[in-house]
């Protein structure tokens, strides 16, 4: 079991998530950036936190955390770019920073929470984005391949983002291209 992370929760908000941001730069154990990771995503919910997480870089964090191998580590990190993206100013700052093709390479994660966090995240960055990888075939195709999973969120997650984000023309495009382009995009396992 990971230590509680080492700092004092009676000091100010924004030296509480210093502390944190440290901790997880810092500490070469494993299970502790775990801990430390998933914190920093937790208050990454609250919309009062977003100022100082955008001060001390954590979406960058989130964002350098979703190419690491620890699969735990990348879990957090797109929950919580997930959490911090309903915001305008983080959605932005995630578009100019190269998430969406760090967030399309976690649709082929073997975590379920990861591709729901992923495919959740691309859903709020399409609206206000003029980034077209986001509705690229392979990732429409996926999307298809997604709405037919057994897993009832990722099954209506899938068919709000076809419905939402793609139009016909790009949803019949992928359906005509063939199950090639989808390769290592595979479903998540339950």
């Amino acid at each position: 079991m990971a230590q509680k992370p080492k700092v004092d929760p009676h000091v100010g908000r924004l030296a509480y998530l210093q502390a944190l941001v440290t901790e997880f730069q810092e500490t070469k154990n494993q299970d502790a950036k775990e801990q430390v990771l998933a914190n920093l995503a937790n208050f990454a919910y609250d919309p009062s936190n977003y100022q100082y997480l955008r001060q001390l870089q954590v979406l960058d964090l989130f964002l350098d955390s979703l190419s690491e191998e620890n699969e735990t580590l990348v879990e957090f990190a797109v929950g919580g770019l997930c959490n911090l993206c309903t915001d305008r100013a983080n959605q932005e700052h995630i578009l100019q920073a190269g998430g969406p093709a760090l967030l399309i390479s976690c649709l082929s994660s073997p975590r379920e929470e990861t591709v729901l966090s992923a495919v959740t995240t691309l859903l709020y960055l399409s609206p206000s984005s003029a980034h077209p990888e986001l509705t690229a075939p392979p990732v429409v195709q996926c999307m298809l391949r997604f709405s037919l999973s057994a897993n009832t969120r990722l099954r209506n997650l899938a068919q709000i983002f076809l419905e939402d984000v793609c139009s016909p023309s790009q949803v019949a495009e992928a359906r005509h291209w063939g199950t090639h382009s989808a390769l290592g995009i595979p479903l998540p396992k339950d």
